[in-house]
């Protein structure tokens, strides 16, 4: 193998630079040659590409976002946008592909591999934490400490004018930021998809805390569990507690990646291009238990990765 692309696919989240700069760098010291893909597919099928050397990717570990830009392709979900894609493979004589992103990026990435056969490596770059395979994805120790950040400001506030915060983080149909941040955030409630709630039960909550004397309270909602607007109506019409709402939103996204995320991205980028090296046809690097692991793509993207409900009943016991 001599010549590999890369390409940021889907959302941005902190460490995707970490990524790209490990992929490049350790590809370079093995002298393979990296063209680096902009906009991700879309860049792909247009062949908006160019070559990769060590000075591409000096002074972006810290940097959030990613360099190569990133976008989400329509067009490469057809077969004539696929081919129009592996034209520029064959153009730029490629021989590998690593596809830095979530789900989706994964599925064209894998579909991809099975029409033309290019070796695929991918590397989970999501806030949302939501690939199996890896007990985390790049980005998400950095939007979790965004939000509990944005928690321990709000809660200053919150004291102050004894009021009830409603906190919506994203995570799509997944509550993982929500159960992160609302545990280390110290959040009365949680609510999340993964779980039944009422509004009744987090009144009732609200209400408790209110006779022994609370006078604020900080309740945290993944978007996926409903709009932080009409819940923060609906405790205000139960309750008549002054309730304010902070939907948090893409500032989750931006931002310097965490010495967590820097690290796993430097250690994920690496071994993806060490698979690629080792003849791995679709494979996605991730980590489990403190161990990097690799695991066919198929396999990632037929399982759901669901969220540890022991961790999310401890922050409820924790909150009484």
């Amino acid at each position: 193998m001599q010549r590999i692309g890369i390409l940021t696919s889907g959302g941005d989240s902190p460490g995707m630079n970490a990524a790209i700069r490990a992929v490049v760098r350790k590809a370079i010291y093995h002298g393979l040659e990296v063209i680096g893909i902009k906009r991700g597919f879309n860049g792909f099928i247009e062949g908006d590409m160019e070559p990769m050397r060590l000075g591409s990717v000096a002074d972006i570990i810290h940097r959030g976002g990613t360099i190569l830009h990133t976008a989400r392709s329509e067009q490469f979900k057809t077969p004539a946008g696929r081919a129009k894609a592996w034209e520029n493979v064959e153009r730029f004589g490629l021989e590998g592909l690593v596809v830095i992103g979530g789900d989706g990026s994964f599925t064209g990435a894998g579909i991809f591999h099975q029409e033309y056969g290019l070796p695929v490596a991918a590397i989970p770059g999501t806030i949302d934490n939501d690939i199996s395979g890896t007990d985390y994805s790049i980005g998400f120790d950095t939007a979790v400490n965004t939000a509990v950040d944005a928690i321990n400001k709000i809660r200053d506030t919150a004291t102050s004018h004894e009021r009830t915060f409603i906190v919506e983080v994203m995570g799509r149909d997944t509550g993982f930021i929500a159960v992160a941040a609302g545990l280390a955030g110290g959040a009365e409630s949680i609510l999340i998809p993964e779980y039944p709630y009422s509004i009744e039960e987090v009144c009732h909550k609200l209400c408790k805390g209110y006779r022994r004397g609370k006078l604020h309270s900080i309740i945290v909602v993944a978007e996926g569990a409903g709009s932080g607007l009409e819940i923060g109506r609906q405790i205000k019409e139960h309750t008549g507690f002054d309730t304010k709402v902070t939907i948090l939103g893409h500032l989750q996204r931006g931002g310097t990646p965490t010495a967590f995320d820097r690290i796993l991205a430097s250690q994920l980028g690496a071994r993806a291009v060490e698979l690629l090296m080792q003849g791995a046809t679709c494979k996605m690097v991730g980590m489990t238990a403190g161990k990097i692991v690799e695991t066919d793509l198929d396999r990632v993207l037929g399982q759901k990765k669901t969220v540890d409900l022991d961790v999310y009943r401890l922050a409820s016991i924790l909150a009484i």
